[in-house]
Order: C-alpha cells, then sequence, then structure tokens
C-alpha cells in the first residue's frame, strides 16, 4: 500500500460579480488529515493568466509550505478563466496536485467559451488539455499532476468527511464565500 498524504492544502476562489474586473481573492486552508490548521488568503486576476503564479506564492509565502503532500485545487480555472497550470505547478512546488470536480466538465462548452470570447483563450484552452482528461474518481471526477489514480482516490476517501468533497476543498469553499461576501452559501 503506498504511503498515505496526510498533510493538504486545499485552494479555492472567493465568488465575486460577473462585471467585476480586477483581481479575485483565493484561499487556501492547510488540514492534517481531517483537522483545519491554517488558512491562507491571496489573489488572481479575473479572467487572467496568473493562476499557477499566484497559487505557488501563496503556498511558498507560508509556513506550511514545507510540510505539504498533495495540493487540492477547487477546480483547474480560478477567477472566471484564469487557468492553472497544473504541472507547472507541480513542478514548482515539488508536490503533487489533485483538480477536483463533482460533475464531469462540459468541455465543448468551454473550449467554445475560451476560444470565441475570452482573450488568450487558446493558451489557456491548451492549459486545459495538458492537465489531461478528467478521470472518475473516488465518486468525483480528477485530473492529476504527480499522482497515480489509486493515490488521488485515496487522497479523497482519506479527506472525506461531511459529502464526496475532501474536506480541504470543501473548508476552501466555505471560507472563500465568507471572505468575499461576508457569510459562506451554497453547496460546499
Amino acid at each position: 500500500m503506498a504511503r498515505r498524504l496526510s498533510n493538504s492544502i486545499g485552494i479555492d476562489d472567493a465568488p465575486f460579480d460577473r462585471r467585476h474586473r480586477g483581481d479575485v481573492a483565493i484561499v487556501g486552508v492547510v488540514f492534517t488529515r481531517t483537522r483545519l490548521d491554517g488558512v491562507m488568503t491571496g489573489k488572481l486576476r479575473k479572467d487572467g493568466a496568473n493562476a499557477t503564479t499566484a497559487i505557488a506564492k501563496l503556498i511558498e509565502g507560508s509556513p506550511f509550505s514545507a510540510h505539504a503532500q498533495v495540493v487540492l485545487l477547487g477546480g483547474i480555472t480560478f477567477g472566471g478563466f484564469n487557468v492553472a497550470d497544473i504541472h507547472a505547478l507541480r513542478e514548482r512546488l515539488s508536490t503533487p496536485v489533485l483538480v477536483l470536480a463533482r460533475k464531469r466538465p462540459r468541455l465543448r462548452v468551454i473550449r467554445e467559451t475560451l476560444l470565441e470570447k475570452v482573450p488568450g483563450g487558446a493558451r489557456k484552452w491548451a492549459l486545459i488539455e495538458k492537465a489531461g482528461e478528467m478521470e472518475p474518481c473516488a465518486g468525483l471526477w480528477v485530473q492529476r499532476a504527480g499522482l497515480e489514480l489509486d493515490q488521488a482516490a485515496q487522497v479523497i476517501e482519506d479527506l472525506e468527511v461531511h459529502g464526496k468533497l475532501p474536506e480541504p476543498i470543501r473548508v476552501a469553499h466555505l471560507v472563500a464565500g465568507a471572505y468575499a461576501e461576508g457569510v459562506s452559501r451554497g453547496r460546499a
């Protein structure tokens, strides 16, 4: 059996108005197994091209970076269409990266939107393709860098507490909502 990855960081973006221009908050939560050990906040550009750098700087600038064994992302896009390069993030942090989604994304719609309506959309679509197909895993859909599928399933199962989402992503989503709007709401 593979070594369990017990120290994780979950990252999610805060909600924002579609008409908003500028930066969007991101939240990182640090867990040892299912215990919350820390919270970090940062920013990235709405529909920008700095998700990978912003996430890496958030983690690297924290006292938790040396202990992180896996980074969980609440999707591959942040702040609208600011796409994270999960392989570059994995390499920069020397830590496996796991992207999680409840449902299989509608890639055709995402591709059309990126290529027809988003500045730099072709480069962003290339990052999504580079991340690989989303795969079913432990009741969710995942993309991964630096993890085998069975390791990803083990991470998800080890970190589930309330529902299918691993606790770091569930809590990052709740904290990000409260950070942006004063109260968390919606499904987490």
